[in-house]
């Protein structure tokens, strides 16, 4: 007969079950952050997206969280390639082409959320044909939070980066 202290001891059920639904668990949350991070790469996600309400939007290229608008979202895919490369400037903070860009956009027309004085700043997209700085701007929140106007402020839609 074995000594006590050679014998395995065996787990209980509840502790085996408790451990399967602790590995399920950790394998689901694996599987959901993968499938968060590929999502940018493409498929068929329509250009502009209804708004939600009453939650957080995580942008797929970033780890933060952005606040959710209430405004009809635009994929970052579907903008202009104008507007990429603005969105590139701004990501690598410039230089920028305009001496205006950057400036603090004061939200005066009450569409975007509305956040401090100072919380959101102004970025051109050129557009083609035109002589001047043309109408078409991405404004950005200090929490990364992105918005597309091609009408000069007049409407807005928020930018889901990574799409």
């Amino acid at each position: 007969m074995p000594s006590p202290s050679s014998r395995a001891r065996r787990a209980s059920p509840t502790v085996l079950a408790a451990a399967a639904v602790l590995v399920v668990a950790i394998v689901a949350l694996g599987l959901s952050l993968l499938r968060g991070v590929g999502a940018g790469a493409g498929g068929g996600s329509p250009a502009v997206l209804p708004s939600t309400s009453g939650a957080t939007v995580a942008t797929a290229s970033s780890s933060r969280v952005t606040p959710v608008s209430g405004l009809p979202r635009v994929a970052e895919s579907a903008l202009p390639d104008e507007a990429d490369t603005t969105l590139a400037l701004v990501r690598a903070g410039g230089p920028f082409p305009y001496e205006e860009d950057g400036a603090v956009f004061g939200n005066r027309e009450r569409i975007l959320p509305r956040q401090p004085n100072g919380y959101y700043r102004e970025y051109t997209v050129e557009t083609p044909g035109e002589g001047d700085r043309g109408p078409r701007r991405i404004i950005g929140g200090a929490d990364g939070d992105l918005y597309w106007t091609t009408d000069h402020y007049a409407s807005f839609r928020q930018i889901e980066e990574g799409r």
